[in-house]
Parts: C-alpha cells; sequence; structure tokens
C-alpha cells in the first residue's frame, strides 16, 4: 500500500511527531510502508516559509530533501492526471494544495494521512492521525 503525507502531517513529523496520533506514528516509525511526499506540499512549506508563516531550520531547498532522504520518504512529483483530477473534485475544501494532494492520492490509490477533517468528504482513503 502506498500513503501520501498531508503537509502537516510531513513537518510535525520532523518537529513535533507527539501531535501524531498512534496510527500515523506507526506507519512512519515502521520502515515498511511506502510514504511519499509530493512536491505540492514541498511548494506549500517553500511559499509558506518564504512568507514567514512556517520557521525552518534552514532553507527548503537544503532541508526538505535532507529530512525526506534520512526518513526514507519518496517524492510524489506532480503528473497532468494529477492537476486535470482536480476539476471533477467538489469543493469542499478551499485550499488548492489540499485539491491537488485529495488528486494525487485519487489517481495514484493512495491512503492520505491527515487530521484535516475535510479530507473524509472526497472519494479517497484517508488515515486519521490525530489525538
Amino acid at each position: 500500500m502506498k500513503y501520501l503525507l498531508d503537509t502537516m502531517i510531513w513537518l510535525w513529523s520532523v518537529s513535533t511527531p507527539e501531535k501524531i496520533g498512534d496510527s500515523g506514528l506507526q506507519l512512519l516509525d515502521n520502515g515498511e510502508a511506502e510514504i511519499y511526499l509530493s512536491v505540492v506540499s514541498s511548494w506549500e512549506i517553500a511559499i509558506k516559509a518564504r512568507l514567514g508563516k512556517y520557521k525552518l531550520p534552514e532553507t527548503p531547498d537544503r532541508y526538505i530533501p535532507r529530512k525526506l532522504a534520512r526518513q526514507g520518504i519518496h517524492p510524489l512529483t506532480v503528473e497532468l492526471g494529477h492537476s486535470l483530477k482536480v476539476f471533477s473534485l467538489p469543493l469542499h475544501h478551499h485550499d488548492p494544495f489540499d485539491h491537488l494532494l485529495i488528486a494525487q492520492a485519487i489517481v495514484e490509490g493512495m491512503t492520505i494521512l491527515t487530521t484535516d477533517r475535510e479530507f473524509a468528504k472526497y472519494p479517497v482513503e484517508v488515515l486519521w492521525c490525530g489525538n
């Protein structure tokens, strides 16, 4: 099974893992699951770090790849089919980053790890990672 991390779940995994519920932590820690972070998340992090909304210990271009490699998490690129899938999604959620993450998870048949309750309104498998 393949898993896609919501942006906040990944950020918590590298800074405050105690915010992630047991099911998410077990999956992240077992080393057997195929886990991905979308380039959509790295784009979101870079934008928000630049705006001062996220504080990182170093620039995103150094921090994100280093942490992903250390965690054994794979990057997921954006394909044409991912971006086009967004058109057919209902507008339950108004965050464009999350729309594309949801579209990627649907197209790729992935389970998405999140604490965002809006994700459950979409036809995507969700692993709730809240406490």
